[in-house]
């Protein structure tokens, strides 16, 4: 089973932000390629992060365990996310309304955009 890892350090963040981006109605996405090696091989470097814009910390987390849970279900289909990219996904407000079911194919179609670009 694969984990995911998240990154720690500011330069991290910064490092993935400069690189490959795609924003929906729901979550933005920024990828670049691995600049730096997980604890373990299998691992998906990829983190989650909400502003305090959105709402308090029950509607952040709750859009977080949204996204997370996608993801998740993403990684158990072969393919469908490219883990030669470190990965940064914002959540929208628009995320908390919506149905997981609804994020899941905008979500895989997201992710399947890394995969062409080289």
């Amino acid at each position: 089973m694969v984990k995911l890892e998240s990154l720690k350090k500011s330069n991290q963040f910064r490092k993935a932000l400069k690189e490959k981006k795609i924003h929906t109605d729901y979550f933005s996405i920024f990828a670049a390629k691995n600049f730096f090696n997980p604890r373990n091989k299998g691992n998906l470097l990829i983190s989650f992060v909400m502003k305090k814009k959105i709402g308090n910390a029950v509607k952040r987390n709750k859009i977080r365990r949204k996204l997370k849970a996608n993801v998740q279900k993403l990684l158990k289909k072969r393919g469908a996310i490219n883990r030669d990219y470190t990965y940064i996904v914002f959540g929208k407000s628009n995320a908390y309304a919506q149905n997981q079911d609804v994020l899941l194919p905008i979500m895989e179609k997201s992710f399947s955009k890394f995969k062409k670009i080289k």
